[in-house]
């Protein structure tokens, strides 16, 4: 919509009969005030004012029509004698343009055109500013909340690693301490010997750690010897108690044998795969004269020359390979005498620095009996029965009913139970507190 201001009607009626064919909609006002009443009402796209009008002249009126609607082009039609009122139009009302009277059709239109065009695009630039502001704003608030999203789920995701993390940890000790058990079960056998399958494994365990090897092989060597003589289990009592260099023909070919059948009976269980060709290996050497593969040279493997060094070493002391049992330096000569045949001398000095290592103590632990024990202390060292059977393993955290089944257990079968507890520097015991308001309550 075109606004026409001019003093005179014959010219407005003029400009309008100049617009209508081009199909634009014209107001006409013959004063500035009229025009800006007009304004104030109507949709203007562009204002078309005469120069010389009397009360407004039109730098005046455009000035007014800038101020109050900066969007709405401005055309001033000016004489040649105006050329002073001109330029303070365009300093003050800012047009955007001023045609010479008399004008030209053609270039007056062409003037509205353009005008109309430049407060269009303005006009769809500001709408496109306007929505760019408000998407903008929303993807504010969407990235804000993806961020909420993101971080509540990484946190979820943190206490499920959490929990899976403390679950396999729990797994993995539980799954150790049935292996324990179960190596325990060979030492109740007549002819068994109380812990002797821990002290294998304890031994082997330190001789890879010498040795360098890495912490899964000194895992697995671990269970290699609490496992070792697994095989055994269906050997009769006579020929457990029987030392090696004793057995006739027959019964060293069926005691050669258990290092096939404790392979098979650890096969079924995927974690304990190389446990298993450890136990069946374990009597192999050097030189080939080993069993049951008679492997030579590079083809023994060092954990399994580990396994049979300190195995050796402990069935010299324990009487289980000649009918005296060797004193520990003479069970040293043995093994030393076997170097080069046997096992690598690297295996033999990695076995000798770990029987020269002082036996570890513990100094941040108490020794409890059983009516001392509260929930949430933690086990420091594996405890075993009168004969050497494990009941918990080191680690272990007591909880209530813990507690109470050790205490029923003691006053049932009137043994005295000695538990190492570990011992917080702060607090004392694990889990207690010398503060008697935090200590952990007493279980009856």
């Amino acid at each position: 919509m075109v606004l026409f201001v001019d003093d005179e009607p014959s010219i407005l009626s003029a400009l309008r009969r100049l617009v209508r064919p081009v199909g634009y909609r014209a107001l006409l006002a013959s004063s500035g005030a009229e025009g800006l009443a007009l304004l104030a009402s109507e949709p203007v796209d562009v204002v078309v004012s005469d120069m010389r009008m009397p009360e407004m002249d039109g730098a005046a009126f455009l000035e007014k029509v800038h101020a109050g609607h900066p969007d709405v082009g401005r055309i001033l039609l000016t004489g040649y004698a105006d050329i002073q009122t001109t330029v303070a139009a365009v300093n003050l009302g800012q047009i955007q343009r001023y045609i010479a009277k008399p004008w030209d059709d053609r270039e007056l239109l062409a003037a509205i055109e353009d005008s109309i065009a430049r407060r269009r695009l303005a006009l769809q630039n500001r709408d496109l500013l306007a929505l760019t502001a408000q998407q903008n704003a929303e993807l504010a608030a969407l990235n804000q909340d993806l961020s909420q999203r993101v971080k509540a789920r990484t946190q979820e995701l943190e206490q499920v690693n959490a929990m899976l993390e403390r679950s396999f940890t729990q797994v993995k000790e539980n799954f150790l301490l049935s292996v324990q058990v179960f190596s325990g079960l060979m030492e109740l056998r007549e002819g068994g010997m109380v812990g002797y399958s821990r002290q294998v494994a304890d031994l082997a365990r330190r001789t890879a750690r010498h040795l360098g090897l890495s912490q899964r092989e000194q895992d697995d060597l671990h269970l290699a010897g609490l496992l070792h003589e697994i095989g055994k289990i269906g050997l009769p009592d006579a020929l457990l108690r029987k030392p090696v260099s004793l057995m006739t023909a027959d019964e060293m070919a069926r005691y050669r044998r258990h290092t096939l059948n404790g392979e098979a009976a650890l096969l079924p269980l995927a974690e304990l795969q190389h446990v298993a060709r450890l136990v069946r290996s374990q009597h192999e050497r050097l030189d080939g004269h080993g069993f049951p593969d008679g492997l030579a040279g590079d083809a023994v493997p060092l954990d399994v020359q580990v396994l049979s060094a300190v195995s050796d070493y402990c069935s010299a002391l324990s009487g289980r390979l000649a009918e005296k049992r060797y004193a520990p330096p003479m069970a040293v000569q043995l093994i030393r005498g076997g170097a080069g045949t046997r096992y690598l001398h690297d295996v033999v000095e990695a076995l000798q620095k770990a029987l020269a290592e002082a036996p570890a103590y513990n100094v941040n632990e108490r020794e409890l009996g059983a009516h001392e024990i509260q929930p949430g202390m933690r086990l420091s060292r594996d405890l075993l029965t009168p004969k050497g059977t494990l009941l918990l393993a080191a680690g272990h955290v007591f909880d209530a009913r813990m507690v109470r089944q050790i205490r029923e257990f003691a006053n049932r079968e009137g043994v005295k139970l000695t538990f190492s507890i570990q011992i917080d520097e702060k607090s004392g015991p694990k889990g207690t507190s010398d503060d008697p308001a935090t200590a952990a309550p007493q279980v009856a």
